[in-house]
């Protein structure tokens, strides 16, 4: 890999977009998985010296900490700080063909371009998506206890109506459209009455026989 301070200026616009956005919260993601025979097999290890595996497991580890979330500064000089390393040491390690900043890639955030690691960045990616299928699942289970309280409650006023699955979805997203926060018997009501006259809008688009 290039010497990540020997990298020509590229335009921004040519770099990929990072996926996560700067303001993203993720203080759920406040770790990242690390696998010792991934690590220890890699050919960074191999060819590397404790030195710069040191400083590039800081860098993995500030990354987790920046916006956004996984990236760094492109500033050699900022780096340099950030893992308390002087300026001119941290120059000469990264020119060594296996540096600290090995594999790390170059990308866009916005106007600003940031690096970022590939590892990194693919774990945040399966958290985010656990987060999102979490997210699912539960929303899910809402709606369906949800809809069996709505069920029951239009059971009360009409057994037939309460097992129109049609009547039962109509009615439940139009008390959300609402703003409907305690579904109280009178917005029950005006659900079922919106119900109705959904239906007979139904019959007047319908043509005649």
């Amino acid at each position: 890999m290039t010497p990540i301070h020997c990298l020509r200026p590229v335009d921004v616009a040519q770099l990929d977009e990072y996926p996560i956005a700067p303001g993203e919260r993720m203080q759920q993601h406040s770790w990242f998985a690390f696998d010792p025979r991934r690590w220890n097999n890699s050919s960074f290890v191999l060819k590397s010296t404790d030195e710069v595996q040191g400083i590039h497991m800081r860098l993995l580890c500030i990354a987790y900490d920046q916006s956004p979330k996984g990236t760094l500064p492109c500033d050699l000089v900022d780096l340099a700080k950030l893992v308390r390393v002087p300026r001119e040491r941290f120059e000469s390690l990264c020119a060594m063909p296996w540096g600290p900043l090995h594999n790390w890639r170059q990308c866009r955030s916005g106007d600003e371009v940031r690096l970022y690691h590939p590892v990194v960045l693919e774990g945040l990616l399966e958290a985010v998506a656990r987060r999102q299928d979490n997210r699912a699942r539960n929303e899910a289970a809402n709606a369906k206890t949800r809809r069996l309280r709505l069920r029951g409650a239009l059971a009360g006023y009409d057994a037939k109506l309460a097992e129109n699955d049609a009547a039962l979805l109509f009615i439940d997203e139009w008390l959300i459209a609402e703003g409907c926060g305690y579904r109280t018997s009178s917005w029950i009501e005006r659900g079922m009455a919106a119900w109705s006259n959904h239906v007979l809008t139904l019959d007047r688009r319908r043509p005649p026989r």
